[in-house]
């Protein structure tokens, strides 16, 4: 006779000693006696941690933080840690955790850690759901701003300082935050939080990548850079499910859910994520000098009054070259993604989001 299946082990430990939490392990803030014990279960949180980001520095801040993070929630909560080992490692690790039943997964780092994060709440286009909480569970999202900070935390007007990120978790106080989706020519969805972007700013955006040593000076190198041997283009756009309509010369287009990229650009600078639309803005026959000397204004959120740039309101355009050629960047939250055609869209209400 066949013995029984083994259970699937969870993401989330049972209770273990202090003595064995350390960086890259999952562990438990506090041991609470049985008399302090409360009558309601224990919160289990997540925290997901890039150690390599900004140069290491998120590591090591996060290490120093931990202490204040246990005074903070370890009376309420199973904290439990997550290090990331590399690309693509946090998405895994969210989707266990939520299907583990977690109450919340906190991205701890920058803008490609959230991004990784948001990812993770889903499978194949559809919310990830515990496998034994019920239907009614949900996991909620955080973020502890760490390293170089957030461009994702300027839309709120947030600091980058991760105590008042800690002290956000612990009111608890949640507000249904919109998540855009975006398929390319294979549809297969992915998601984004803050900023998807064509043409110039992806073509930079991936550039910058490589100069992030030089810290948000790599938004500005990336653009120099990308600005090589750069070409406006004719693109069509479907608006809304719309018909399709032609838009000349385009520098760049972008697809906001927030407000920032780019180290501090204030690009879609009407974009609210908790407004269940996308704010879409376009640069129209930028050259290299004019992208330098309006450049204050894209930083500053005042652009929308040049007559080179439009903005609208949608719940999803789609975007493809005139003439495809399939040499057009795309990229999201600041990571590449791939190349024209795209289609981006919004989903209201989608996570609930510490706030």
């Amino acid at each position: 006779m066949a013995s029984p299946a083994a259970p699937r082990p969870s993401l989330i430990r049972p209770r273990a000693s202090r003595n064995h939490s350390q960086l890259g392990a999952f562990s438990l803030a506090s041991d609470n006696s049985a008399s302090t014990a409360s009558s309601l279960r224990r919160r289990d949180f997540v925290f997901v941690v890039n150690p390599s980001g900004a140069n290491g520095r998120t590591g090591k801040q996060w290490t120093q933080l931990l202490p204040h993070l246990r005074t903070r929630l370890a009376d309420n909560c199973n904290i439990c840690e997550r290090v990331t080992s590399g690309p693509s490692h946090a998405i895994d690790v969210t989707r266990e955790a939520i299907k583990d039943g977690a109450d919340a997964v906190i991205a701890v780092g920058g803008d490609g850690t959230l991004h990784e994060v948001v990812n993770g709440f889903f499978w194949k286009g559809s919310p990830v759901r515990p496998l034994d909480r019920g239907p009614d569970h949900l996991t909620a999202l955080g973020l502890i701003p760490l390293g170089t900070g957030s461009d994702f935390a300027r839309t709120f007007g947030w600091s980058n300082d991760p105590r008042q990120a800690i002290d956000r978790i612990v009111k608890g106080v949640k507000s249904k935050l919109d998540i855009g989706m975006m398929e390319g020519p294979n549809g297969d969805p992915h998601f984004f939080v803050n900023v998807a972007d064509i043409h110039l700013s992806a073509k930079a955006g991936y550039f910058a990548s490589m100069y992030k040593r030089f810290g948000n000076l790599c938004y500005v190198i990336g653009a120099l850079r990308g600005f090589w041997g750069h070409n406006n283009r004719d693109m069509k756009i479907k608006v809304n499910g719309g018909e399709w309509r032609t838009v000349d010369k385009v520098t760049a287009l972008c697809v906001g859910n927030a407000k920032y990229f780019g180290g501090g650009m204030k690009i879609t600078p009407t974009a609210d994520p908790f407004s269940g639309d996308l704010e879409v803005v376009i640069l129209q026959n930028f050259k290299w000098y004019s992208f330098l000397l309006k450049l204050h204004r894209l930083y500053g959120g005042t652009h929308l009054v040049v007559k080179e740039v439009s903005s609208m309101r949608v719940q999803s355009i789609e975007v493809a070259e005139v003439v495809p050629n399939g040499d057009i960047f795309v990229q999201s939250d600041g990571e590449h993604f791939g190349f024209l055609p795209t289609k981006f869209s919004v989903l209201p209400g989608a996570v609930d989001f510490f706030c």
